[in-house]
C-alpha cells in the first residue's frame, strides 16, 4: 500500500471511530507501528487529526464518542486482560454497580461465575452478559434507551438510583486524565455515571492505555473520587501515557496493571524509578466460589427501585466500605 493510500485509510478510520490506537491502525493497514506513527505525524501536520497517547483522534482536543460496533474492535486484548484483573476485586455476596461500555461488558462476562452477586446496571450489554447466570441477580435502572451504547439514560435512570448504596462501582469512559478524572462525550451518559458513583462506597475505573491522557467534554468522576484504576501496560514508547499513570498514582489512585492476554496474574509494577502507589490483586486474593447467598437460585431481573423498598435495603446485600478520598 502506498503512503497516500495508508494515510487516507487511517484518516477514514479516525473519522469513523473518533479515536483509534496505533496498534489497531497498524493491523488494519498491515504495516508497522513505526510507519503508522510517521503517517499520523504527517496527517497531524496537515491539521487532519491529532496525535494522542498511543493513537490518533479527531482534531480539536476532545474525542468524539464511538458507537459500540466501533468500540468492540478496539484494544480487544487489553480489555480482556483488564476485565480478568478487575473481576478478582469482586467477592461473592457483594452488591455492585456496573456502568455501560465494552470493557464493563467484558467484566460482566466474568462476573457470571460469582455466586450471590447483585449487579445494578444501566447497560443492556452488561445485563445480557449476566442473563443466564443463575447465581447472579441483575437489577436494571429505568430510563430511556440510548441506542449508540445500549444504555439507559435520563431522569428515569437517575431517579431509580436514588437511595441505593453498594460496595463498588465499575465504570469506563471515553477519556481519563489526572487533572479531570474520568470523562465521556455524552451529557446524558455522564449524568447517569455520576449517579452510579454516588451509589457506591468505592469507584473502580476500567480504562485501557489508549484512553490515558484523552480528555472529553463531560466529567463523570473527578480524580479524588477514583479509588482504583485497572489498566494495561502502555507501550514502551508511550511516555505520555506512563506520565499520566504516574500523575494519577501521585494523587492517590491505586493502579493495577494487567498484561494484555495474560490474565489476572499479570499485574506489573511501575517502571523502575516511579514511586506511585500500586495495588495489584493477585490470584490468591480472589474469592473461593462456594455456595454463597442465593447460590444456585434462579437469576432475577428487577428494577433498581426495588432495592430500596422496605425490607430490601442494600445493607442486607453488600459489605459497604467507607469511601477513602485521597
Amino acid at each position: 500500500m502506498f503512503a497516500a493510500e495508508r494515510r487516507q485509510l487511517i484518516l477514514e478510520m479516525v473519522r469513523a471511530n473518533g479515536a483509534v490506537s496505533l496498534r489497531e491502525l497498524a493491523r488494519v493497514v498491515q504495516t508497522s507501528e513505526v510507519t503508522v506513527r510517521r503517517d499520523v505525524r504527517a496527517l497531524e501536520a496537515e491539521g487532519l487529526l491529532d496525535r494522542r497517547h498511543g493513537g490518533a483522534v479527531l482534531p480539536g482536543g476532545f474525542t468524539r464518542e464511538s458507537g459500540i460496533p466501533q468500540k468492540s474492535h478496539l484494544a480487544t486484548a487489553e480489555k480482556t486482560a483488564i476485565a480478568d484483573l478487575a473481576a478478582g476485586l469482586v467477592e461473592e455476596g457483594e452488591a455492585i454497580v456496573v456502568g455501560a461500555g465494552t470493557t464493563t461488558q467484558e467484566l460482566a462476562r466474568r462476573l457470571a461465575r460469582v455466586p450471590g452477586l447483585t449487579v445494578v446496571t444501566n447497560s443492556l450489554l452488561v445485563a445480557q452478559a449476566l442473563a443466564h447466570a443463575n447465581r447472579v441477580e441483575v437489577v436494571m435502572t429505568g430510563g430511556t434507551l440510548r441506542g449508540s451504547n445500549y444504555a439507559l439514560v435520563g431522569s428515569g435512570a437517575e431517579q431509580s438510583l436514588q437511595g441505593l448504596r453498594v460496595s463498588r462501582a465499575f465504570l469506563s469512559g471515553s477519556g481519563l486524565t489526572a487533572e479531570r478524572g474520568l470523562s465521556t462525550s455524552n451529557m446524558l451518559s455522564a449524568s447517569v455515571d455520576r449517579a452510579l458513583v454516588q451509589a457506591a462506597a468505592e469507584v473502580v475505573v476500567l480504562a485501557d492505555h489508549t484512553k490515558l491522557g484523552s480528555d472529553t467534554m463531560f466529567q463523570t468522576v473527578p480524580t479524588d473520587l477514583i479509588t482504583r484504576l485497572v489498566t494495561d501496560e502502555p507501550p514502551g514508547h508511550d511516555d505520555r501515557a506512563a506520565a499520566e499513570l504516574q500523575a494519577l498514582a501521585d494523587q492517590g489512585v491505586q493502579i493495577a496493571v494487567a498484561g494484555a492476554g495474560s490474565g489476572p496474574a499479570a499485574a506489573e509494577p511501575l517502571p523502575h524509578g516511579r514511586q506511585g502507589r500500586r495495588d495489584m490483586p493477585l490470584p490468591g486474593q480472589r474469592r473461593t466460589h462456594g455456595s454463597g447467598p442465593g447460590a444456585g437460585g434462579p437469576q432475577q431481573l428487577r428494577s433498581a427501585a426495588s432495592l430500596t423498598e422496605p425490607g430490601q435495603g442494600p445493607g442486607d446485600r453488600a459489605r459497604v466500605a467507607d469511601l477513602r478520598r485521597r
